[in-house]
């Protein structure tokens, strides 16, 4: 009997593709499905799931699927009948089976999907390590650079395409999450995920006041998800100081915060070059803020850091440096001398500290040693969807990698 992880490669010509390849996984565990979703996405598929095969065919034509991924958790006779329908669909993509090697459904399941005339990609066999899954799906990637365009944000707010993702927030003593920050992406039907970059628009564009209602609403309905399991989260979001022109900002925004016991407070993040531009509107927005339990941050503090020890009063709660500051800081004595600086700016006016950009452990010793209060960074992990968020991080231990 052949080997399945024996089998060719996939077709080259799938590789030159210039949009994002789509991946529907299948398989009767939502755990499964879920950890799969994730990691295909990271890989750099646009992922479906579905449960079995009655939403298998939709799913595969709606979203024109590429590859399928099939798990035997229901039993071989429901993959054969996957397997069915995907012949009966004429679907031309490729499949690609995960299960024990030795296992004699994993063989035979195999070897049905050969005879039904379907690209069989070779065995993923369980477990596996994320390594193992990129090297089965690697060649079904573009192999050249996709030039995503840029996306108008009225047309992603029509289409439902935007999504808030959460980064955590990491108290730097306890090793503890003390809460997360909230970053809007876009989820494109077609390219993927998009960061901010190449859809946020210019102060001007009339989309501007509508794209921050919808961080506003978001963050609200995120924090009632996360609340039902977990208690309070401390949240955290980016929206413009020129949103706060508006008349109705104030109350848009307080209208728009949970009415739930457990709700401790919201903190709003203004960018340290629009408050030094506009220091009057800042602190006077910070001051009315607080009246509905929502605290000021700066964000991306840096250069500006000498102006902020002019203010006579310092509403605002957080100061987070600019991780242009606090990257690789550990090799740095300047980038030092800035953070230690703002540091004790921060203790003169009682408000907290954030390292944004911490990636290595040096760096994270640093930061400690320099008294920041809070780590955020990819060492304690990426931005990630709702759903992740609440599996990796919340509940769940803090570990600092090793070198």
């Amino acid at each position: 009997m052949q080997n399945p992880a024996s089998e060719a490669t996939p077709a080259p010509n799938f590789g030159r593709r210039k949009v994002v390849p789509r991946v529907c996984v299948v398989d009767g565990k939502l755990h499964v499905r879920d950890f799969l979703r994730d990691a295909l996405e990271e890989i750099g598929f646009i992922a479906h799931a579905c449960e079995n095969e009655d939403a298998l065919s939709q799913t595969v034509l709606e979203q024109q699927s590429d590859l399928v991924v099939l798990g035997l958790s229901g039993g071989g006779i429901a993959a054969n009948a996957q397997l069915e329908l995907l012949r009966e669909i004429g679907f031309a993509g490729h499949v690609l089976l995960f299960g024990p090697r030795a296992s004699p459904m994993v063989t035979a399941v195999y070897g049905i999907g050969r005879e039904l005339g379907l690209t069989m990609l070779p065995l993923l066999p369980t477990p596996f390590s994320d390594r193992d899954l990129y090297e089965r799906v690697a060649g079904l990637l573009p192999r050249d650079t996709i030039v995503n365009p840029t996306v108008d944000v009225g047309q992603a707010l029509h289409g439902g395409w935007l999504e808030l993702w959460y980064q955590s927030k990491v108290d730097a003593r306890s090793l503890t999450v003390v809460g997360a920050e909230a970053l809007v992406r876009m989820r494109h039907p077609t390219w993927g995920v998009f960061l901010p970059e190449r859809f946020l628009p210019e102060e001007d564009d009339p989309h501007f006041g509508a794209l921050s209602d919808f961080v506003l609403e978001r963050v609200a309905r995120d924090w009632r998800g996360f609340v039902t399991d977990h208690g309070n989260v401390e949240l955290a979001i980016n929206l413009p100081l020129t949103f706060f022109e508006r008349g109705d900002a104030i109350d848009t925004l307080a209208q728009q915060l949970p009415k739930h016991a457990a709700f401790a407070g919201l903190i709003v993040e203004f960018e340290a070059a629009d408050l030094v531009r506009n220091p009057m509107l800042a602190k006077r927005t910070a001051r009315q803020l607080q009246l509905h339990n929502v605290a000021v941050a700066v964000d991306d503090l840096g250069e500006e850091w000498p102006l902020l020890m002019e203010f006579d009063d310092f509403p605002f709660a957080e100061l987070k440096v600019d991780r242009a500051y606090v990257t690789g800081c550990a090799d740095d004595r300047l980038k030092q001398t800035v953070c230690r600086s703002i540091v004790e700016l921060a203790d003169r006016f009682g408000a907290r500290t954030v390292a944004e950009g911490v990636e290595t452990r040096a760096d994270f010793v640093v930061a400690r040693q320099l008294d920041f209060d809070v780590i955020q960074g990819f060492i304690f992990g990426k931005p990630m969807e709702p759903h992740k968020f609440v599996r990796r991080v919340l509940g769940k231990p803090v570990t600092l990698p090793a070198e």
